[in-house]
């Protein structure tokens, strides 16, 4: 019997390292897709979207109330005592009043203070004197007058210039002069000058201008207002 040829001994072996070296080629390829894929980063996770930050609402601060206004109108008011023993002038402006009292002789006094919305009020004067009226319906002022210890109740009717209440200041002579005047609707007046002060009638003014002539020098009287 022969035995195998050098030849067949070579080809087995051919064949077999073929077979091999397909083995190789194939487990590598598996081994390099497999670590390929293990190597190969995971997806990222999603970022989240940002989200603006919602702005705060800054409370609007709350609107000042505005100061209430008088609901007085402003005006002028002339007239007489109940007893015709005086005369009273009340001058009102911006939710304050003044008034003068005079008999024209030698009682006077000017008297000051607040009208409330209802139209009354409650005036003082430096002497002592204190006048309470209110104003009715815009029409007149009905009051009293209390004076060292005497009241004195009063109607005024609402006066338009020349009538109303006026006042004049000055030196005459060395003397310090301080006039006052109620020029009521009618034309009457009544009024008091007093001098370093000693008081005394005053003489009549012009109502259309406010000029009096008081121990021979001309004065200018003016409109009075709080």
């Amino acid at each position: 019997m022969k035995r195998p040829g050098p030849l067949l001994t070579l080809l087995a072996g051919l064949v077999l390292g073929l077979f091999m070296l397909t083995l190789n080629a194939t487990s590598g390829t598996k081994t390099a897709s497999s670590s390929y894929r293990e190597e190969s980063p995971s997806a990222s996770p999603k970022t989240p979207a940002k989200t603006s930050p919602t702005p705060s609402v800054t409370p609007s601060p709350s609107p000042t109330p505005s100061p209430s206004k008088p609901s007085v109108a402003n005006a002028n008011y002339a007239g007489r005592t109940d007893d015709d023993a005086a005369s009273v002038a009340v001058s009102v402006r911006d939710g304050k009043a003044v008034a003068y009292f005079c008999d024209g002789r030698y009682k006077e006094a000017w008297l000051r203070g607040r009208v409330n919305n209802d139209g009354s009020m409650k005036l003082t004067a430096p002497n002592g004197a204190v006048l309470d009226g209110k104003i009715e319906q815009g029409k007149k002022i009905r009051g009293t007058v209390k004076d060292e210890g005497r009241p004195y109740t009063f109607t005024a009717d609402k006066a338009v210039k020349p009538s109303g209440l006026w006042r004049a200041t000055a030196k005459v002579r060395g003397a310090k002069i301080d006039g006052g005047w109620i020029v009521l609707p009618n034309g009457r007046q009544t009024g008091i000058v007093t001098r370093d002060g000693k008081t005394a009638s005053a003489p009549r003014i012009d109502p259309e201008t406010g000029t009096v002539t008081v121990d021979g020098q001309q004065l200018t009287a003016r409109p009075v207002t709080p």
